[in-house]
């Protein structure tokens, strides 16, 4: 029996062990995602209803659910809040990532105990977002809080009166909690992540640059940045995805402020399963959602390209051109 009959023997197994996965992808992914497109364009309201009709054959424009939205005041209110959040957190968390994990990787300084520290700052992360939220309103509660007690006992040792302060009614003190929370959840992660692409560097280059006479700033702009692209796309892509995704913190948040930290997937809540199940509206909000998620995902892709690669791509495609016209 040849080898390529063998080849054909076997690849059918392939096939066969690749069904469950194509079974369980189309049930719980493509199916609602594809559904979830169609419903953008049909007047679906109410629990329970199954009878919907396409805008378009009940006399309305087919983009009439996408219009509400963008015209909803609370829509720009979650849009504009969950942008907030996410730069907000965003800038701090990648410093301290990069700052600790340059700090760790340094092999001038060799820390000891890295290992203890990063299993520290990567365990917030394991613990659920509504846990993390419900711990700090209980720290930040009025009036006995543990935060109120603390500056109240801080200020009296300055024989200083602290009155107390109720933080989850506030709608800025509100921000900076669900800000605050962010960073403490996800720094670990992004640290994690920066010091694997750091130690993945080869070290010769990071001789080199002593040898030359670089210190840690040049080194770090020079050398660790500019490879460290893919990486960095990675952590971009994926926290921005995230952060437009934000949900259980200020969920959690929304249920003690009366929203005053709306985001787009607690706005989308609200429109499914709160304010007369608007599956309709909710539906394209979710869509939306996925442009645009999509579209800031190519602007970081095409910002953080390797020009001098795609130059070299440019100049072979060039060359290849002109061997074809002079053989012809």
């Amino acid at each position: 029996m040849g080898k390529s009959n063998l080849k054909k023997r076997y690849a059918k197994y392939g096939y066969l062990y690749s069904i469950p996965f194509i079974l369980a992808f189309s049930i719980f992914f493509l199916y609602p995602t594809a559904l979830t497109f169609i419903l953008g364009f049909t007047d679906l309201k109410g629990a329970g209803n199954t009878e919907w009709h396409f805008l378009t054959s009940v006399g309305k424009p087919w983009y009439l659910n996408y219009l509400d939205i963008l015209k909803s005041k609370t829509f720009w209110k979650a849009f504009t809040n969950t942008w907030l959040f996410w730069i907000s957190g965003f800038i701090p968390e990648l410093f301290l990532a990069f700052l600790f994990s340059v700090w760790y990787s340094d092999r001038r300084l060799k820390v000891k105990g890295t290992l203890i520290f990063k299993v520290i700052y990567y365990m917030p992360h394991l613990v659920a977002g509504s846990v993390t939220a419900t711990l700090f309103i209980k720290l930040f509660g009025y009036p006995v809080g543990a935060i109120n007690q603390a500056m109240e006992k801080l200020y009296g040792l300055f024989g200083m009166t602290w009155e107390n302060r109720n933080f989850l009614i506030n709608g800025g003190d509100l921000k900076k909690l669900v800000v605050l929370i962010n960073v403490y959840m996800y720094y670990g992660y992004t640290l994690l992540i920066i010091y694997a692409g750091i130690i993945g560097i080869n070290p010769e280059i990071f001789e080199s640059a002593e040898m030359d006479g670089c210190n840690r700033i040049q080194t770090f702009f020079k050398i660790t940045l500019p490879c460290m692209r893919e990486i960095l796309i990675f952590v971009l892509v994926t926290s921005i995805i995230g952060g437009l995704g934000m949900f259980d913190v200020p969920q959690m948040f929304g249920i003690v402020a009366n929203n005053a930290v709306l985001t787009n997937m607690t706005f989308l809540n609200n429109l499914a399963f709160k304010n007369g199940y608007l599956y309709n509206r909710a539906s394209a909000l979710s869509v939306m959602l996925l442009i645009l998620n999509a579209i800031c995902s190519g602007i970081i892709f095409y910002i953080m390209r390797d020009k001098d690669e795609e130059k070299l791509k440019k100049i072979i495609k060039r060359e290849r051109k002109e061997a074809r016209g002079r053989y012809r």
